[in-house]
């Protein structure tokens, strides 16, 4: 699935491409993606110019002069840049076509995705208005994290993925963040104290940088039609790891299910 690292290529590769350029022709192959898609977005959006795009969470605000599109990429979706009128792949759900003769296709296919429409602020949209602090704007740190812990007897792996409690935070990057840290992922999460959390957050920016940097160096690839993004690749520690020696006691790599999700860590290291 798209997470915060994949999304933010996303909008850093697209923001040269897209930003400026004015929308001449909408095609909408499909109704419904986990949303029914606004019958009227042809003419909410013929004539309407990318003036910005914005991340907030996964999702990508397409700012344009009358209000903004936002589009979530679901499970397995992806945008990218093809020449206006190219022959569509099977799952190629939009086009927006722009007046230069590129066009900015979504490719989605679970069609657990979103492409809507708002005319309002779409941070007060419903998907929005209620997600938490981004891990990297400054709204999220150890003290934070240990204030909205407190009470909570479920497991801090689940507490760090609540998108209400911070967004961005997936499955592989909370395992990540948790070795780094030294705390176990079952570990309940309003036991542990302010300094511990201090050290969670640090390494949630770390592990979220460190993804983005990864996945910038490749943003070329959204000008091309083979559909790849140049998503990162994170050399991950205990992430997917299972059985293997852990990197720093070499002890083998546990794994548990924890909320539903995979968890991965070493039972030396995170207490």
């Amino acid at each position: 699935m798209p997470e915060l690292p994949e999304v933010e290529t996303t909008r850093r590769g697209l923001l040269p491409l897209v930003v400026g350029r004015t929308v001449s022709r909408v095609l909408v192959r499909v109704p419904r993606l986990r949303w029914p898609i606004p019958a009227d977005l042809s003419a909410l959006l013929v004539g309407r110019t990318i003036v910005a795009i914005e991340r907030r969470a996964k999702y990508l605000l397409l700012q344009c002069d009358t209000g903004a599109i936002i589009v979530h990429l679901g499970m397995s979706g992806h945008l990218r840049l093809v020449v206006a009128g190219s022959r569509p792949e099977k799952h190629d759900h939009i086009d927006l076509e722009f007046t230069e003769g590129n066009c900015l296709r979504l490719h989605d296919p679970r069609r657990f995705g979103a492409f809507l429409w708002t005319a309002a602020d779409p941070l007060h949209h419903p998907l929005l208005c209620n997600l938490g602090p981004e891990p990297l704007a400054g709204g999220m740190d150890g003290d934070y994290l240990h204030r909205r812990s407190r009470g909570r007897r479920g497991a801090v792996k689940p507490f760090i993925m609540d998108q209400g409690v911070v967004v961005g935070v997936g499955n592989i990057y909370a395992s990540e963040a948790l070795f780094r840290a030294g705390i176990h992922p079952a570990r309940e999460a309003g036991k542990i104290g302010p300094k511990r959390y201090r050290r969670l957050a640090r390494a949630i920016e770390e592990v979220l940088e460190e993804a983005i940097a990864a996945g910038g160096t490749t943003l070329r690839d959204f000008a091309h039609a083979d559909g790849k993004p140049g998503y990162f690749a994170l050399q991950l520690q205990v992430y997917g790891r299972g059985a293997s020696p852990c990197p720093v006691c070499e002890q083998p790599v546990g794994v548990m299910r924890l909320g539903g999700r995979s968890t991965f860590f070493c039972g030396r290291c995170q207490k």
